[in-house]
């Protein structure tokens, strides 16, 4: 299933493919909007208390969707959630009126989320500003993307909601152009190239994504090795879509996981408390000005250390 199904404010609906026809209504949304509902338990919480509907009608979690039928799901706020202004340092690499651009630290997680409900960026901006877009309501103040809670890295963050709806726009045109850095395991032989694999919420393990043919969304990364270490690649990746873990699943799918990743790598971590993997570059036009405009960030000082210690001499500049 690739990018068939749409959303509106906090409902989200699709039409039942011919190959999923005869899936239990719970697992069905479970895959079908796995970036929103991502258990099969949450799913089924939600359609017994009423919040998906098939055709226009509340059925219970065992019935068996067919082609053709239109499942629509409203996504609820929490209700009882306050996000907290936490004073926690982070590293703004420019502001003004319209936007934020922070190069997070490996760790933080960007919003709060089940399990993560303090010491994440939004904690963490809300103490810098108070003037943060409210359309993704108030768990997600000012987010229009995010990179995983140990990829360190540029993002942008919108300060009102014309900036953040210019950015969506952006975002989904494939006009912010960000570009990551990457050590891989193994010697990669192609100096470039693409991997255009579609990915989905992996069928086993809920916590993975994986390359798949089904239940899956167009995932397209361009990646150049820009210099070979002892054992290792050097890897400079461009996102032409942004889904999650799209760059470790795309490099591990292709024998080459990033070092150090818990999830999709080798045992070996390298010394590091999670992949090495960094969002150096971010370019996109400012929503006021009209302007193209480019920010980079070095990577920390555990990538760094882990590219010397597998090289005497690196050509590119990290």
């Amino acid at each position: 299933m690739k990018d068939n199904f749409t959303e509106i404010d906090n409902i989200i609906e699709t039409n039942v493919d011919e190959d999923k026809a005869g899936t239990r209504l719970d697992v069905f949304c479970s895959i079908a909007f796995n970036e929103v509902v991502n258990s099969r338990n949450y799913a089924q919480k939600l359609i017994e208390a009423g919040n998906v509907s098939v055709n226009g009608r509340q059925l219970k979690t065992n019935y068996k969707v067919k082609a053709g039928d239109c499942i629509s799901c409203v996504i609820p706020e929490p209700e009882s959630l306050v996000v907290e202004p936490e004073n926690i340092p982070i590293e703004i690499v420019y502001e003004d009126a319209d936007i934020i651009v922070v190069n997070k630290a490996r760790g933080m997680v960007v919003h709060p989320a089940l399990g993560n409900y303090t010491g994440t960026l939004v904690n963490a901006l809300l103490y810098h500003c108070t003037d943060l877009s409210d359309i993704n309501g108030m768990i997600r103040p000012g987010i229009v993307h995010r990179i995983d809670k140990d990829t360190t890295g540029l993002l942008v963050v919108a300060k009102n909601n014309k900036s953040h709806m210019f950015l969506s726009e952006l975002l989904k045109s494939h006009d912010i152009k960000r570009e990551y850095i990457a050590v891989a395991e193994g010697i990669i032989n192609e100096n470039k190239g693409t991997i255009d694999l579609p990915i989905g919420r992996h069928p086993v393990d809920r916590k993975k994504m994986a390359v798949r043919s089904e239940n899956s969304r167009e995932a397209i990364t361009h990646f150049e090795v820009v210099d070979r270490l002892e054992g290792h690649s050097l890897v400079v990746c461009n996102l032409e879509t942004g889904r999650t873990h799209q760059i470790r699943v795309h490099l591990s799918h292709i024998g080459h996981p990033v070092a150090g990743d818990p999830l999709y790598g080798l045992r070996e971590n390298h010394g590091m408390t999670g992949q090495a993997l960094h969002a150096r570059k971010l370019t996109f036009i400012h929503p006021s000005s009209g302007k193209t405009v480019s920010f980079e960030a070095a990577p920390p000082s555990d990538f760094e250390a882990l590219v010397r210690g597998l090289s005497s001499s690196v050509s590119f500049t990290i």
